[in-house]
């Protein structure tokens, strides 16, 4: 499967090519971007290590013989990163023999391609791990917004993921729900603003639209109700102004580069917020962030 060389370039995955003889994969960065990716490209380790500091993409494809800092190395860097350890790592090098494809794996690599490369078949391995990630990443997202409940819906209205606590939730939802789809009482959710729910046993939730999520789905959040608990608990954060702005502009679906572009700061700035107020509030993800900040701030 490819992606739509008429994606637009927001929604178009971005894979880093790292290789000290770029001129020599232009077959391969060609039919990567008419497959719908936009392609970077960096010389040596350093280099893609820098790049990294301003843009996270969504795979990376890492020649394992490099100039200075190696390959291997390289992904050794990368991995022990938080941020950017979700990033698979396809290596695409000549180093044949099995210590090296090891060490690869070893390193972190997910995949091991070696040179000749075909760029079908690199295309094909590198849209079926981009995949994974997201998935994962998605997944990782949900479990890690602490006592709630979080549901991925479909184009198609389908449930395409949910955690365990939304699946007893929606259980508990009075109205039967068609198999695989959303119980009618949730239904106006998806059209945006939050919904207040109460379980056939008296429990009270609500459920809000947090937007589009990875892969297109539509992501909801479910609750107890228990009132103004996130407003407190940014309150007990003691967030500075620019920390609050940021974390105003994350709850709105923006991404680090418009929130960087929006306040006049670079990227990497914006991370580092990121760091501080994760930290403050006590969590791991922008999806639990969001979710605390929904609704209190303007």
């Amino acid at each position: 499967m490819t992606l739509s060389p008429s994606t637009s370039d927001a929604e178009r995955p971005v894979v880093l090519v790292v290789d000290d003889a770029p001129s020599s994969l232009g077959m391969l960065c060609d039919t990567l971007e008419s497959s719908g990716y936009t392609v970077l490209v960096a010389g040596d380790g350093e280099s893609a290590l820098e790049r990294l500091e301003l843009v996270v993409p969504d795979a990376i494809l890492l020649d394992g013989m490099l100039p200075g800092l190696s390959g291997f190395d390289t992904c050794r860097r990368i991995k022990a990163n938080a941020a950017l350890a979700h990033i698979p790592v396809l290596f695409m090098t000549g180093l044949s023999e099995t210590p090296h494809v090891v060490e690869g794996f070893e390193s972190g690599g997910v995949d091991y391609v070696v040179k000749p490369i075909r760029a079908q078949e690199v295309l094909a391995r590198l849209h079926t791990h981009t995949r994974n990630a997201r998935i994962t990443r998605m997944a990782r997202d949900a479990v890690d917004v602490a006592g709630m409940g979080v549901v991925f819906v479909d184009a198609q209205g389908r449930i395409a993921w949910l955690s365990p606590q939304a699946a007893a939730w929606l259980q508990g939802l009075p109205q039967a729900a068609l198999p695989g789809h959303l119980p009618p009482a949730l239904a106006p959710v998806l059209q945006g603003g939050t919904e207040r729910l109460t379980t056939a046993t008296g429990q009270r939730l609500s459920a809000r639209n947090l937007g589009t999520a990875t892969l297109g789905e539509t992501m909801l959040l479910l609750a107890q109700d228990r009132g103004p608990s996130g407003a407190s608990r940014l309150g007990e954060a003691a967030l500075t102004p620019r920390e609050t702005e940021v974390l105003s502009w994350l709850a709105k679906g923006k991404t680090n580069r418009d929130i960087a572009e929006i306040l006049g700061m670079s990227p990497r700035t914006v991370n580092k917020h990121l760091e501080h107020i994760f930290e403050k509030l006590g969590v791991e993800t922008r999806a639990a962030a969001a979710a605390l900040a929904s609704g209190h701030l303007d």
